[in-house]
């Protein structure tokens, strides 16, 4: 189950402690790729990034922006498992895609979790803290 904000530090082999939360997801596997929306990099477990191959095979596969899509993100992934102590490895073209150096933090989301630059989470979060805090209506507008 991927949930909460996790702080950790990436090691000189470019290698995190996955949250031991998270583990029994990962077991089988792990794939990292860009994320978007954010500079950002997205988890996945080996069944969640079948579901999301699933969506991309779903649509229209001739469509321009889809088919530039499948390319940017697909070609991004990072097939990666855990070792004993609970690491996985991010592999540098990633590291240097998200900006990240030392401090991060990985969050859990419904379907994966995704890992931020402390410092650019924490100004997103207080963007989206203030947003939600300024618009009543903004949750409402959510239909949860």
């Amino acid at each position: 189950m991927f949930v909460g904000e996790h702080h950790r530090t990436i090691d000189s082999k470019g290698r995190i402690f996955i949250p031991a939360k998270f583990r029994e997801d990962l077991i089988k596997g792990v794939v990292i790729s860009k994320g978007f929306a954010g500079r950002c990099l997205f988890l996945f477990s080996k069944e969640g990034w079948k579901r999301m191959e699933e969506k991309m095979k779903s649509k229209k596969i001739a469509e321009k922006n889809m088919l530039r899509f499948s390319r940017w993100f697909s070609s991004s992934a990072s097939e990666e498992s855990l070792d004993q102590q609970g690491r996985t490895r991010i592999p540098q073209k990633l590291l240097k895609y998200a900006g990240l150096k030392k401090d991060i933090v990985i969050l859990g989301l419904p379907d994966r979790a995704e890992i931020w630059d402390k410092e650019a989470w924490l100004k997103y979060y207080e963007e989206a803290d203030t947003y939600y805090k300024r618009d009543e209506n903004a949750l409402e507008q959510l239909d949860l």
